[in-house]
């Protein structure tokens, strides 16, 4: 994607996340299914995989996924890209948890800030680090 997209993609999900609580409640009964998924870490296929068993969120499947996108693997922003996106689509059927990768200090241990060296990577860089 060209960098103007993701920022716009971005922007959208910081708009949506600002009018959430800090806490979410999710709930199902015995007739919906809710996928929980943790530590990504930049794994693209995991991710894949997960969907291909699962199946993409829909109004009919549920997804809570806490934390740990970014930083480890070499596809993050694949990752968050994949996950706002859906989160803008399906915004009662998908829900993001921060964890403690989702922060500046740790993105700059572990790799996420290292993966954005495109010609925007550092206005996309700080767009991210205001959606965390």
């Amino acid at each position: 994607l060209h960098a103007r997209y993701v920022l716009n993609l971005l922007h959208e999900t910081r708009k949506h996340l600002k009018q959430l609580p800090n806490i979410s409640h999710v709930s199902t009964c015995y007739s919906e299914e809710v996928t929980v998924c943790g530590d990504l870490h930049g794994q693209l296929d995991d991710l894949f995989l997960i969907f291909y068993k699962n199946g993409l969120p829909s109004p009919s499947k549920s997804y809570v996924f806490n934390g740990d996108f970014v930083d480890r693997g070499k596809q993050s922003l694949e990752i968050l890209v994949i996950l706002f996106t859906f989160l803008l689509i399906y915004p009662k059927e998908v829900h993001l948890n921060r964890g403690n990768h989702e922060d500046h200090m740790v993105n700059l241990r572990y790799g996420f800030r290292a993966g954005l060296s495109t010609v925007h990577g550092k206005k996309i860089l700080r767009m991210f680090q205001n959606v965390f």
